[in-house]
């Protein structure tokens, strides 16, 4: 004990970061063990479960060895929704060296991060510092946040920032919640509407959002003008090529009827988040709605309107760039917006007693506890799916196709990674040339590949059952497939030889 310390006095700060690191640390272990058991039981390798998370590798591995933000290296492109987490990963490739094992300790250390910046921004909120803690432990026992932290993607990344700004927000350092603000849009677009949120959430208003536009607009300028300059639109062609209506698909000229932009597809994402969230933990959904409102009566506008994201969420992916719903794929485009949730329900429970708190935090990790082994076997399925097909091709194509061999192919992460051969991607997520094509359809995709006569053609045939039954265009040199699929686009991928190109 220092020398004046009273002993009655509360633990310092230093003291509970420290109780939070041993306590969330050692937590953490308890969900990662479960998953990477049932990815060793059912996929027999450490991978990553969506082809996307190679897509971020790619892109890493390109910039590390000097290509720039490239996916066909001299060529760049503003090709990544979350490119901040595209620039650690290429940081730590430059450094370490690209690695699957690398990959995971990172989503493993944010995570961790992410973990701990909750419990903090809980207890500056006003939590009890032992709920506090829960809510930290809380975060890393969702079968989502474990997935986040092993699956390559930048979701733990786009948490962390989102705990750090309330975190910051609780302390009034209106910079620094502006600039951490920024930086989560900058790793899940998603999170933008947190930017307005927390502006309006003080006073004075006027100053407030003059900062908050400033700060986040310089945060948010470099990725802007970069997709400006090589797709010709403020936002990544991942972007412009999934979106499918909304205000961003309106500006890039997708119409659809008015009901189904101003209400059908509200509505169902608003029930896609639900059930997500109750998938997430049985319940998040009865007490959110509580802790809102509670939230907001004890902190009023300062934690009530941020709080009001976990209302706005769907319906702003809904009405600004809608293109699966809030649940879709573990839930990685809403997954950033848990650390609120729990900062939200710690700073709004009741005072209680020791063992009264005891036995509510007791009662929610049970419920946690008890998702995890389901969570953790769909993850190990979904590593299965990607290295038994896109990995396996990939690495079959590294081994027996040209090495200046052109790829067309409609998942360009595992194949492009482990075969390192250009590629064309007709998605348009990294050739935003063929964005224009696509609006015709599956027409549109059979004359940008004659057009542009790429060597193979790797897709999956059932989602362009016209042009892969074209023999006199294509012909088909090997296959993979899925007995049990649970991720992929489909079951079965196909290897064509293009057989003709237009003349």
């Amino acid at each position: 004990m220092g020398p004046g310390r009273d002993p009655g006095a509360a633990p310092s700060r230093a003291l509970l970061l420290r109780r939070d690191v041993v306590a969330v640390a050692l937590a953490a272990v308890v969900p990662l063990a479960i998953f990477v058991l049932a990815e060793r039981r059912i996929a027999g390798t450490g991978g990553f479960p969506l082809d996307d998370s190679w897509i971020h590798l790619h892109f890493a591995r390109n910039l590390a060895e000097g290509a720039g933000f490239s996916y066909n290296p001299g060529v760049p492109v503003a090709g990544s929704t979350a490119p901040l987490w595209t620039l650690l990963l290429g940081g730590a490739f430059a450094v370490f060296g690209p690695s699957i094992a690398l990959v995971k300790a990172i989503g493993i250390a944010v995570t961790v991060a992410a973990a701990l910046a909750t419990a903090a921004a809980a207890r500056a909120w006003g939590a009890p510092a032992s709920l506090a803690t829960v809510a930290g432990i809380a975060l890393v026992w969702t079968g989502a946040m474990a997935w986040g932290a092993l699956s390559g993607m930048e979701v733990s990344l786009a948490a962390l920032l989102v705990a750090a700004a309330l975190l910051a927000h609780a302390r009034d350092r209106t910079v620094a919640t502006a600039l951490l603000a920024g930086l989560a849009a900058l790793a899940r677009p998603e999170a933008i509407i947190l930017v307005p949120l927390l502006a309006l959430a003080r006073r004075p208003m006027l100053r407030r959002l003059a900062a908050f536009a400033v700060i986040a607009g310089v945060v948010l300028a470099p990725a802007v003008a970069f997709s400006l300059a090589t797709v010709g639109a403020p936002v990544p062609a991942t972007a412009a090529a999934k979106v499918e209506g909304g205000l961003v698909g309106w500006l890039g000229g997708v119409r659809e009827p008015p009901g189904r932009t101003l209400l059908g597809r509200p509505v169902e994402f608003l029930v896609d988040w639900i059930r997500w969230l109750t998938g997430t933990h049985w319940l998040l959904v009865p007490s959110l709605f509580a802790a809102v409102v509670v939230a907001w009566r004890r902190r009023g506008g300062a934690l009530g309107v941020p709080a009001l994201a976990l209302l706005a969420h769907p319906l702003a992916m809904a009405l600004l760039a809608p293109y699966r719903g809030p649940g879709f794929q573990e839930g990685r485009y809403s997954m950033h917006l848990l650390p609120l949730a729990l900062v939200v329900l710690a700073a709004a429970a009741p005072a209680a007693g020791r063992w009264t708190i005891r036995a509510v935090a007791g009662a929610w990790l049970a419920v946690a506890l008890a998702l995890l082994p389901a969570a953790a076997v769909r993850y190990g399925w979904a590593v299965q799916n990607i290295d038994a097909l896109q990995v396996a091709l990939g690495r079959w194509v590294d081994d027996q196709v040209p090495r200046n061999a052109r790829l067309a192919l409609n998942d360009i992460g595992a194949i492009a990674y482990f075969s390192r051969r250009p590629v064309i991607d007709l998605m348009g997520l990294v050739t935003p040339d063929i964005i224009p094509y696509r609006r015709d359809g599956e027409a549109g995709v059979i004359r940008y590949v004659t057009e542009t006569c790429p060597d193979y053609v790797i897709v999956f045939p059932s989602w362009f059952p016209d042009l892969t039954s074209r023999t006199y265009l294509l012909e088909p040199v090997h296959a993979a497939r899925l007995p049990r699929n649970e991720v992929a686009g489909a079951a079965e991928m196909i290897v064509y030889r293009l057989k003709r190109c237009a003349v």
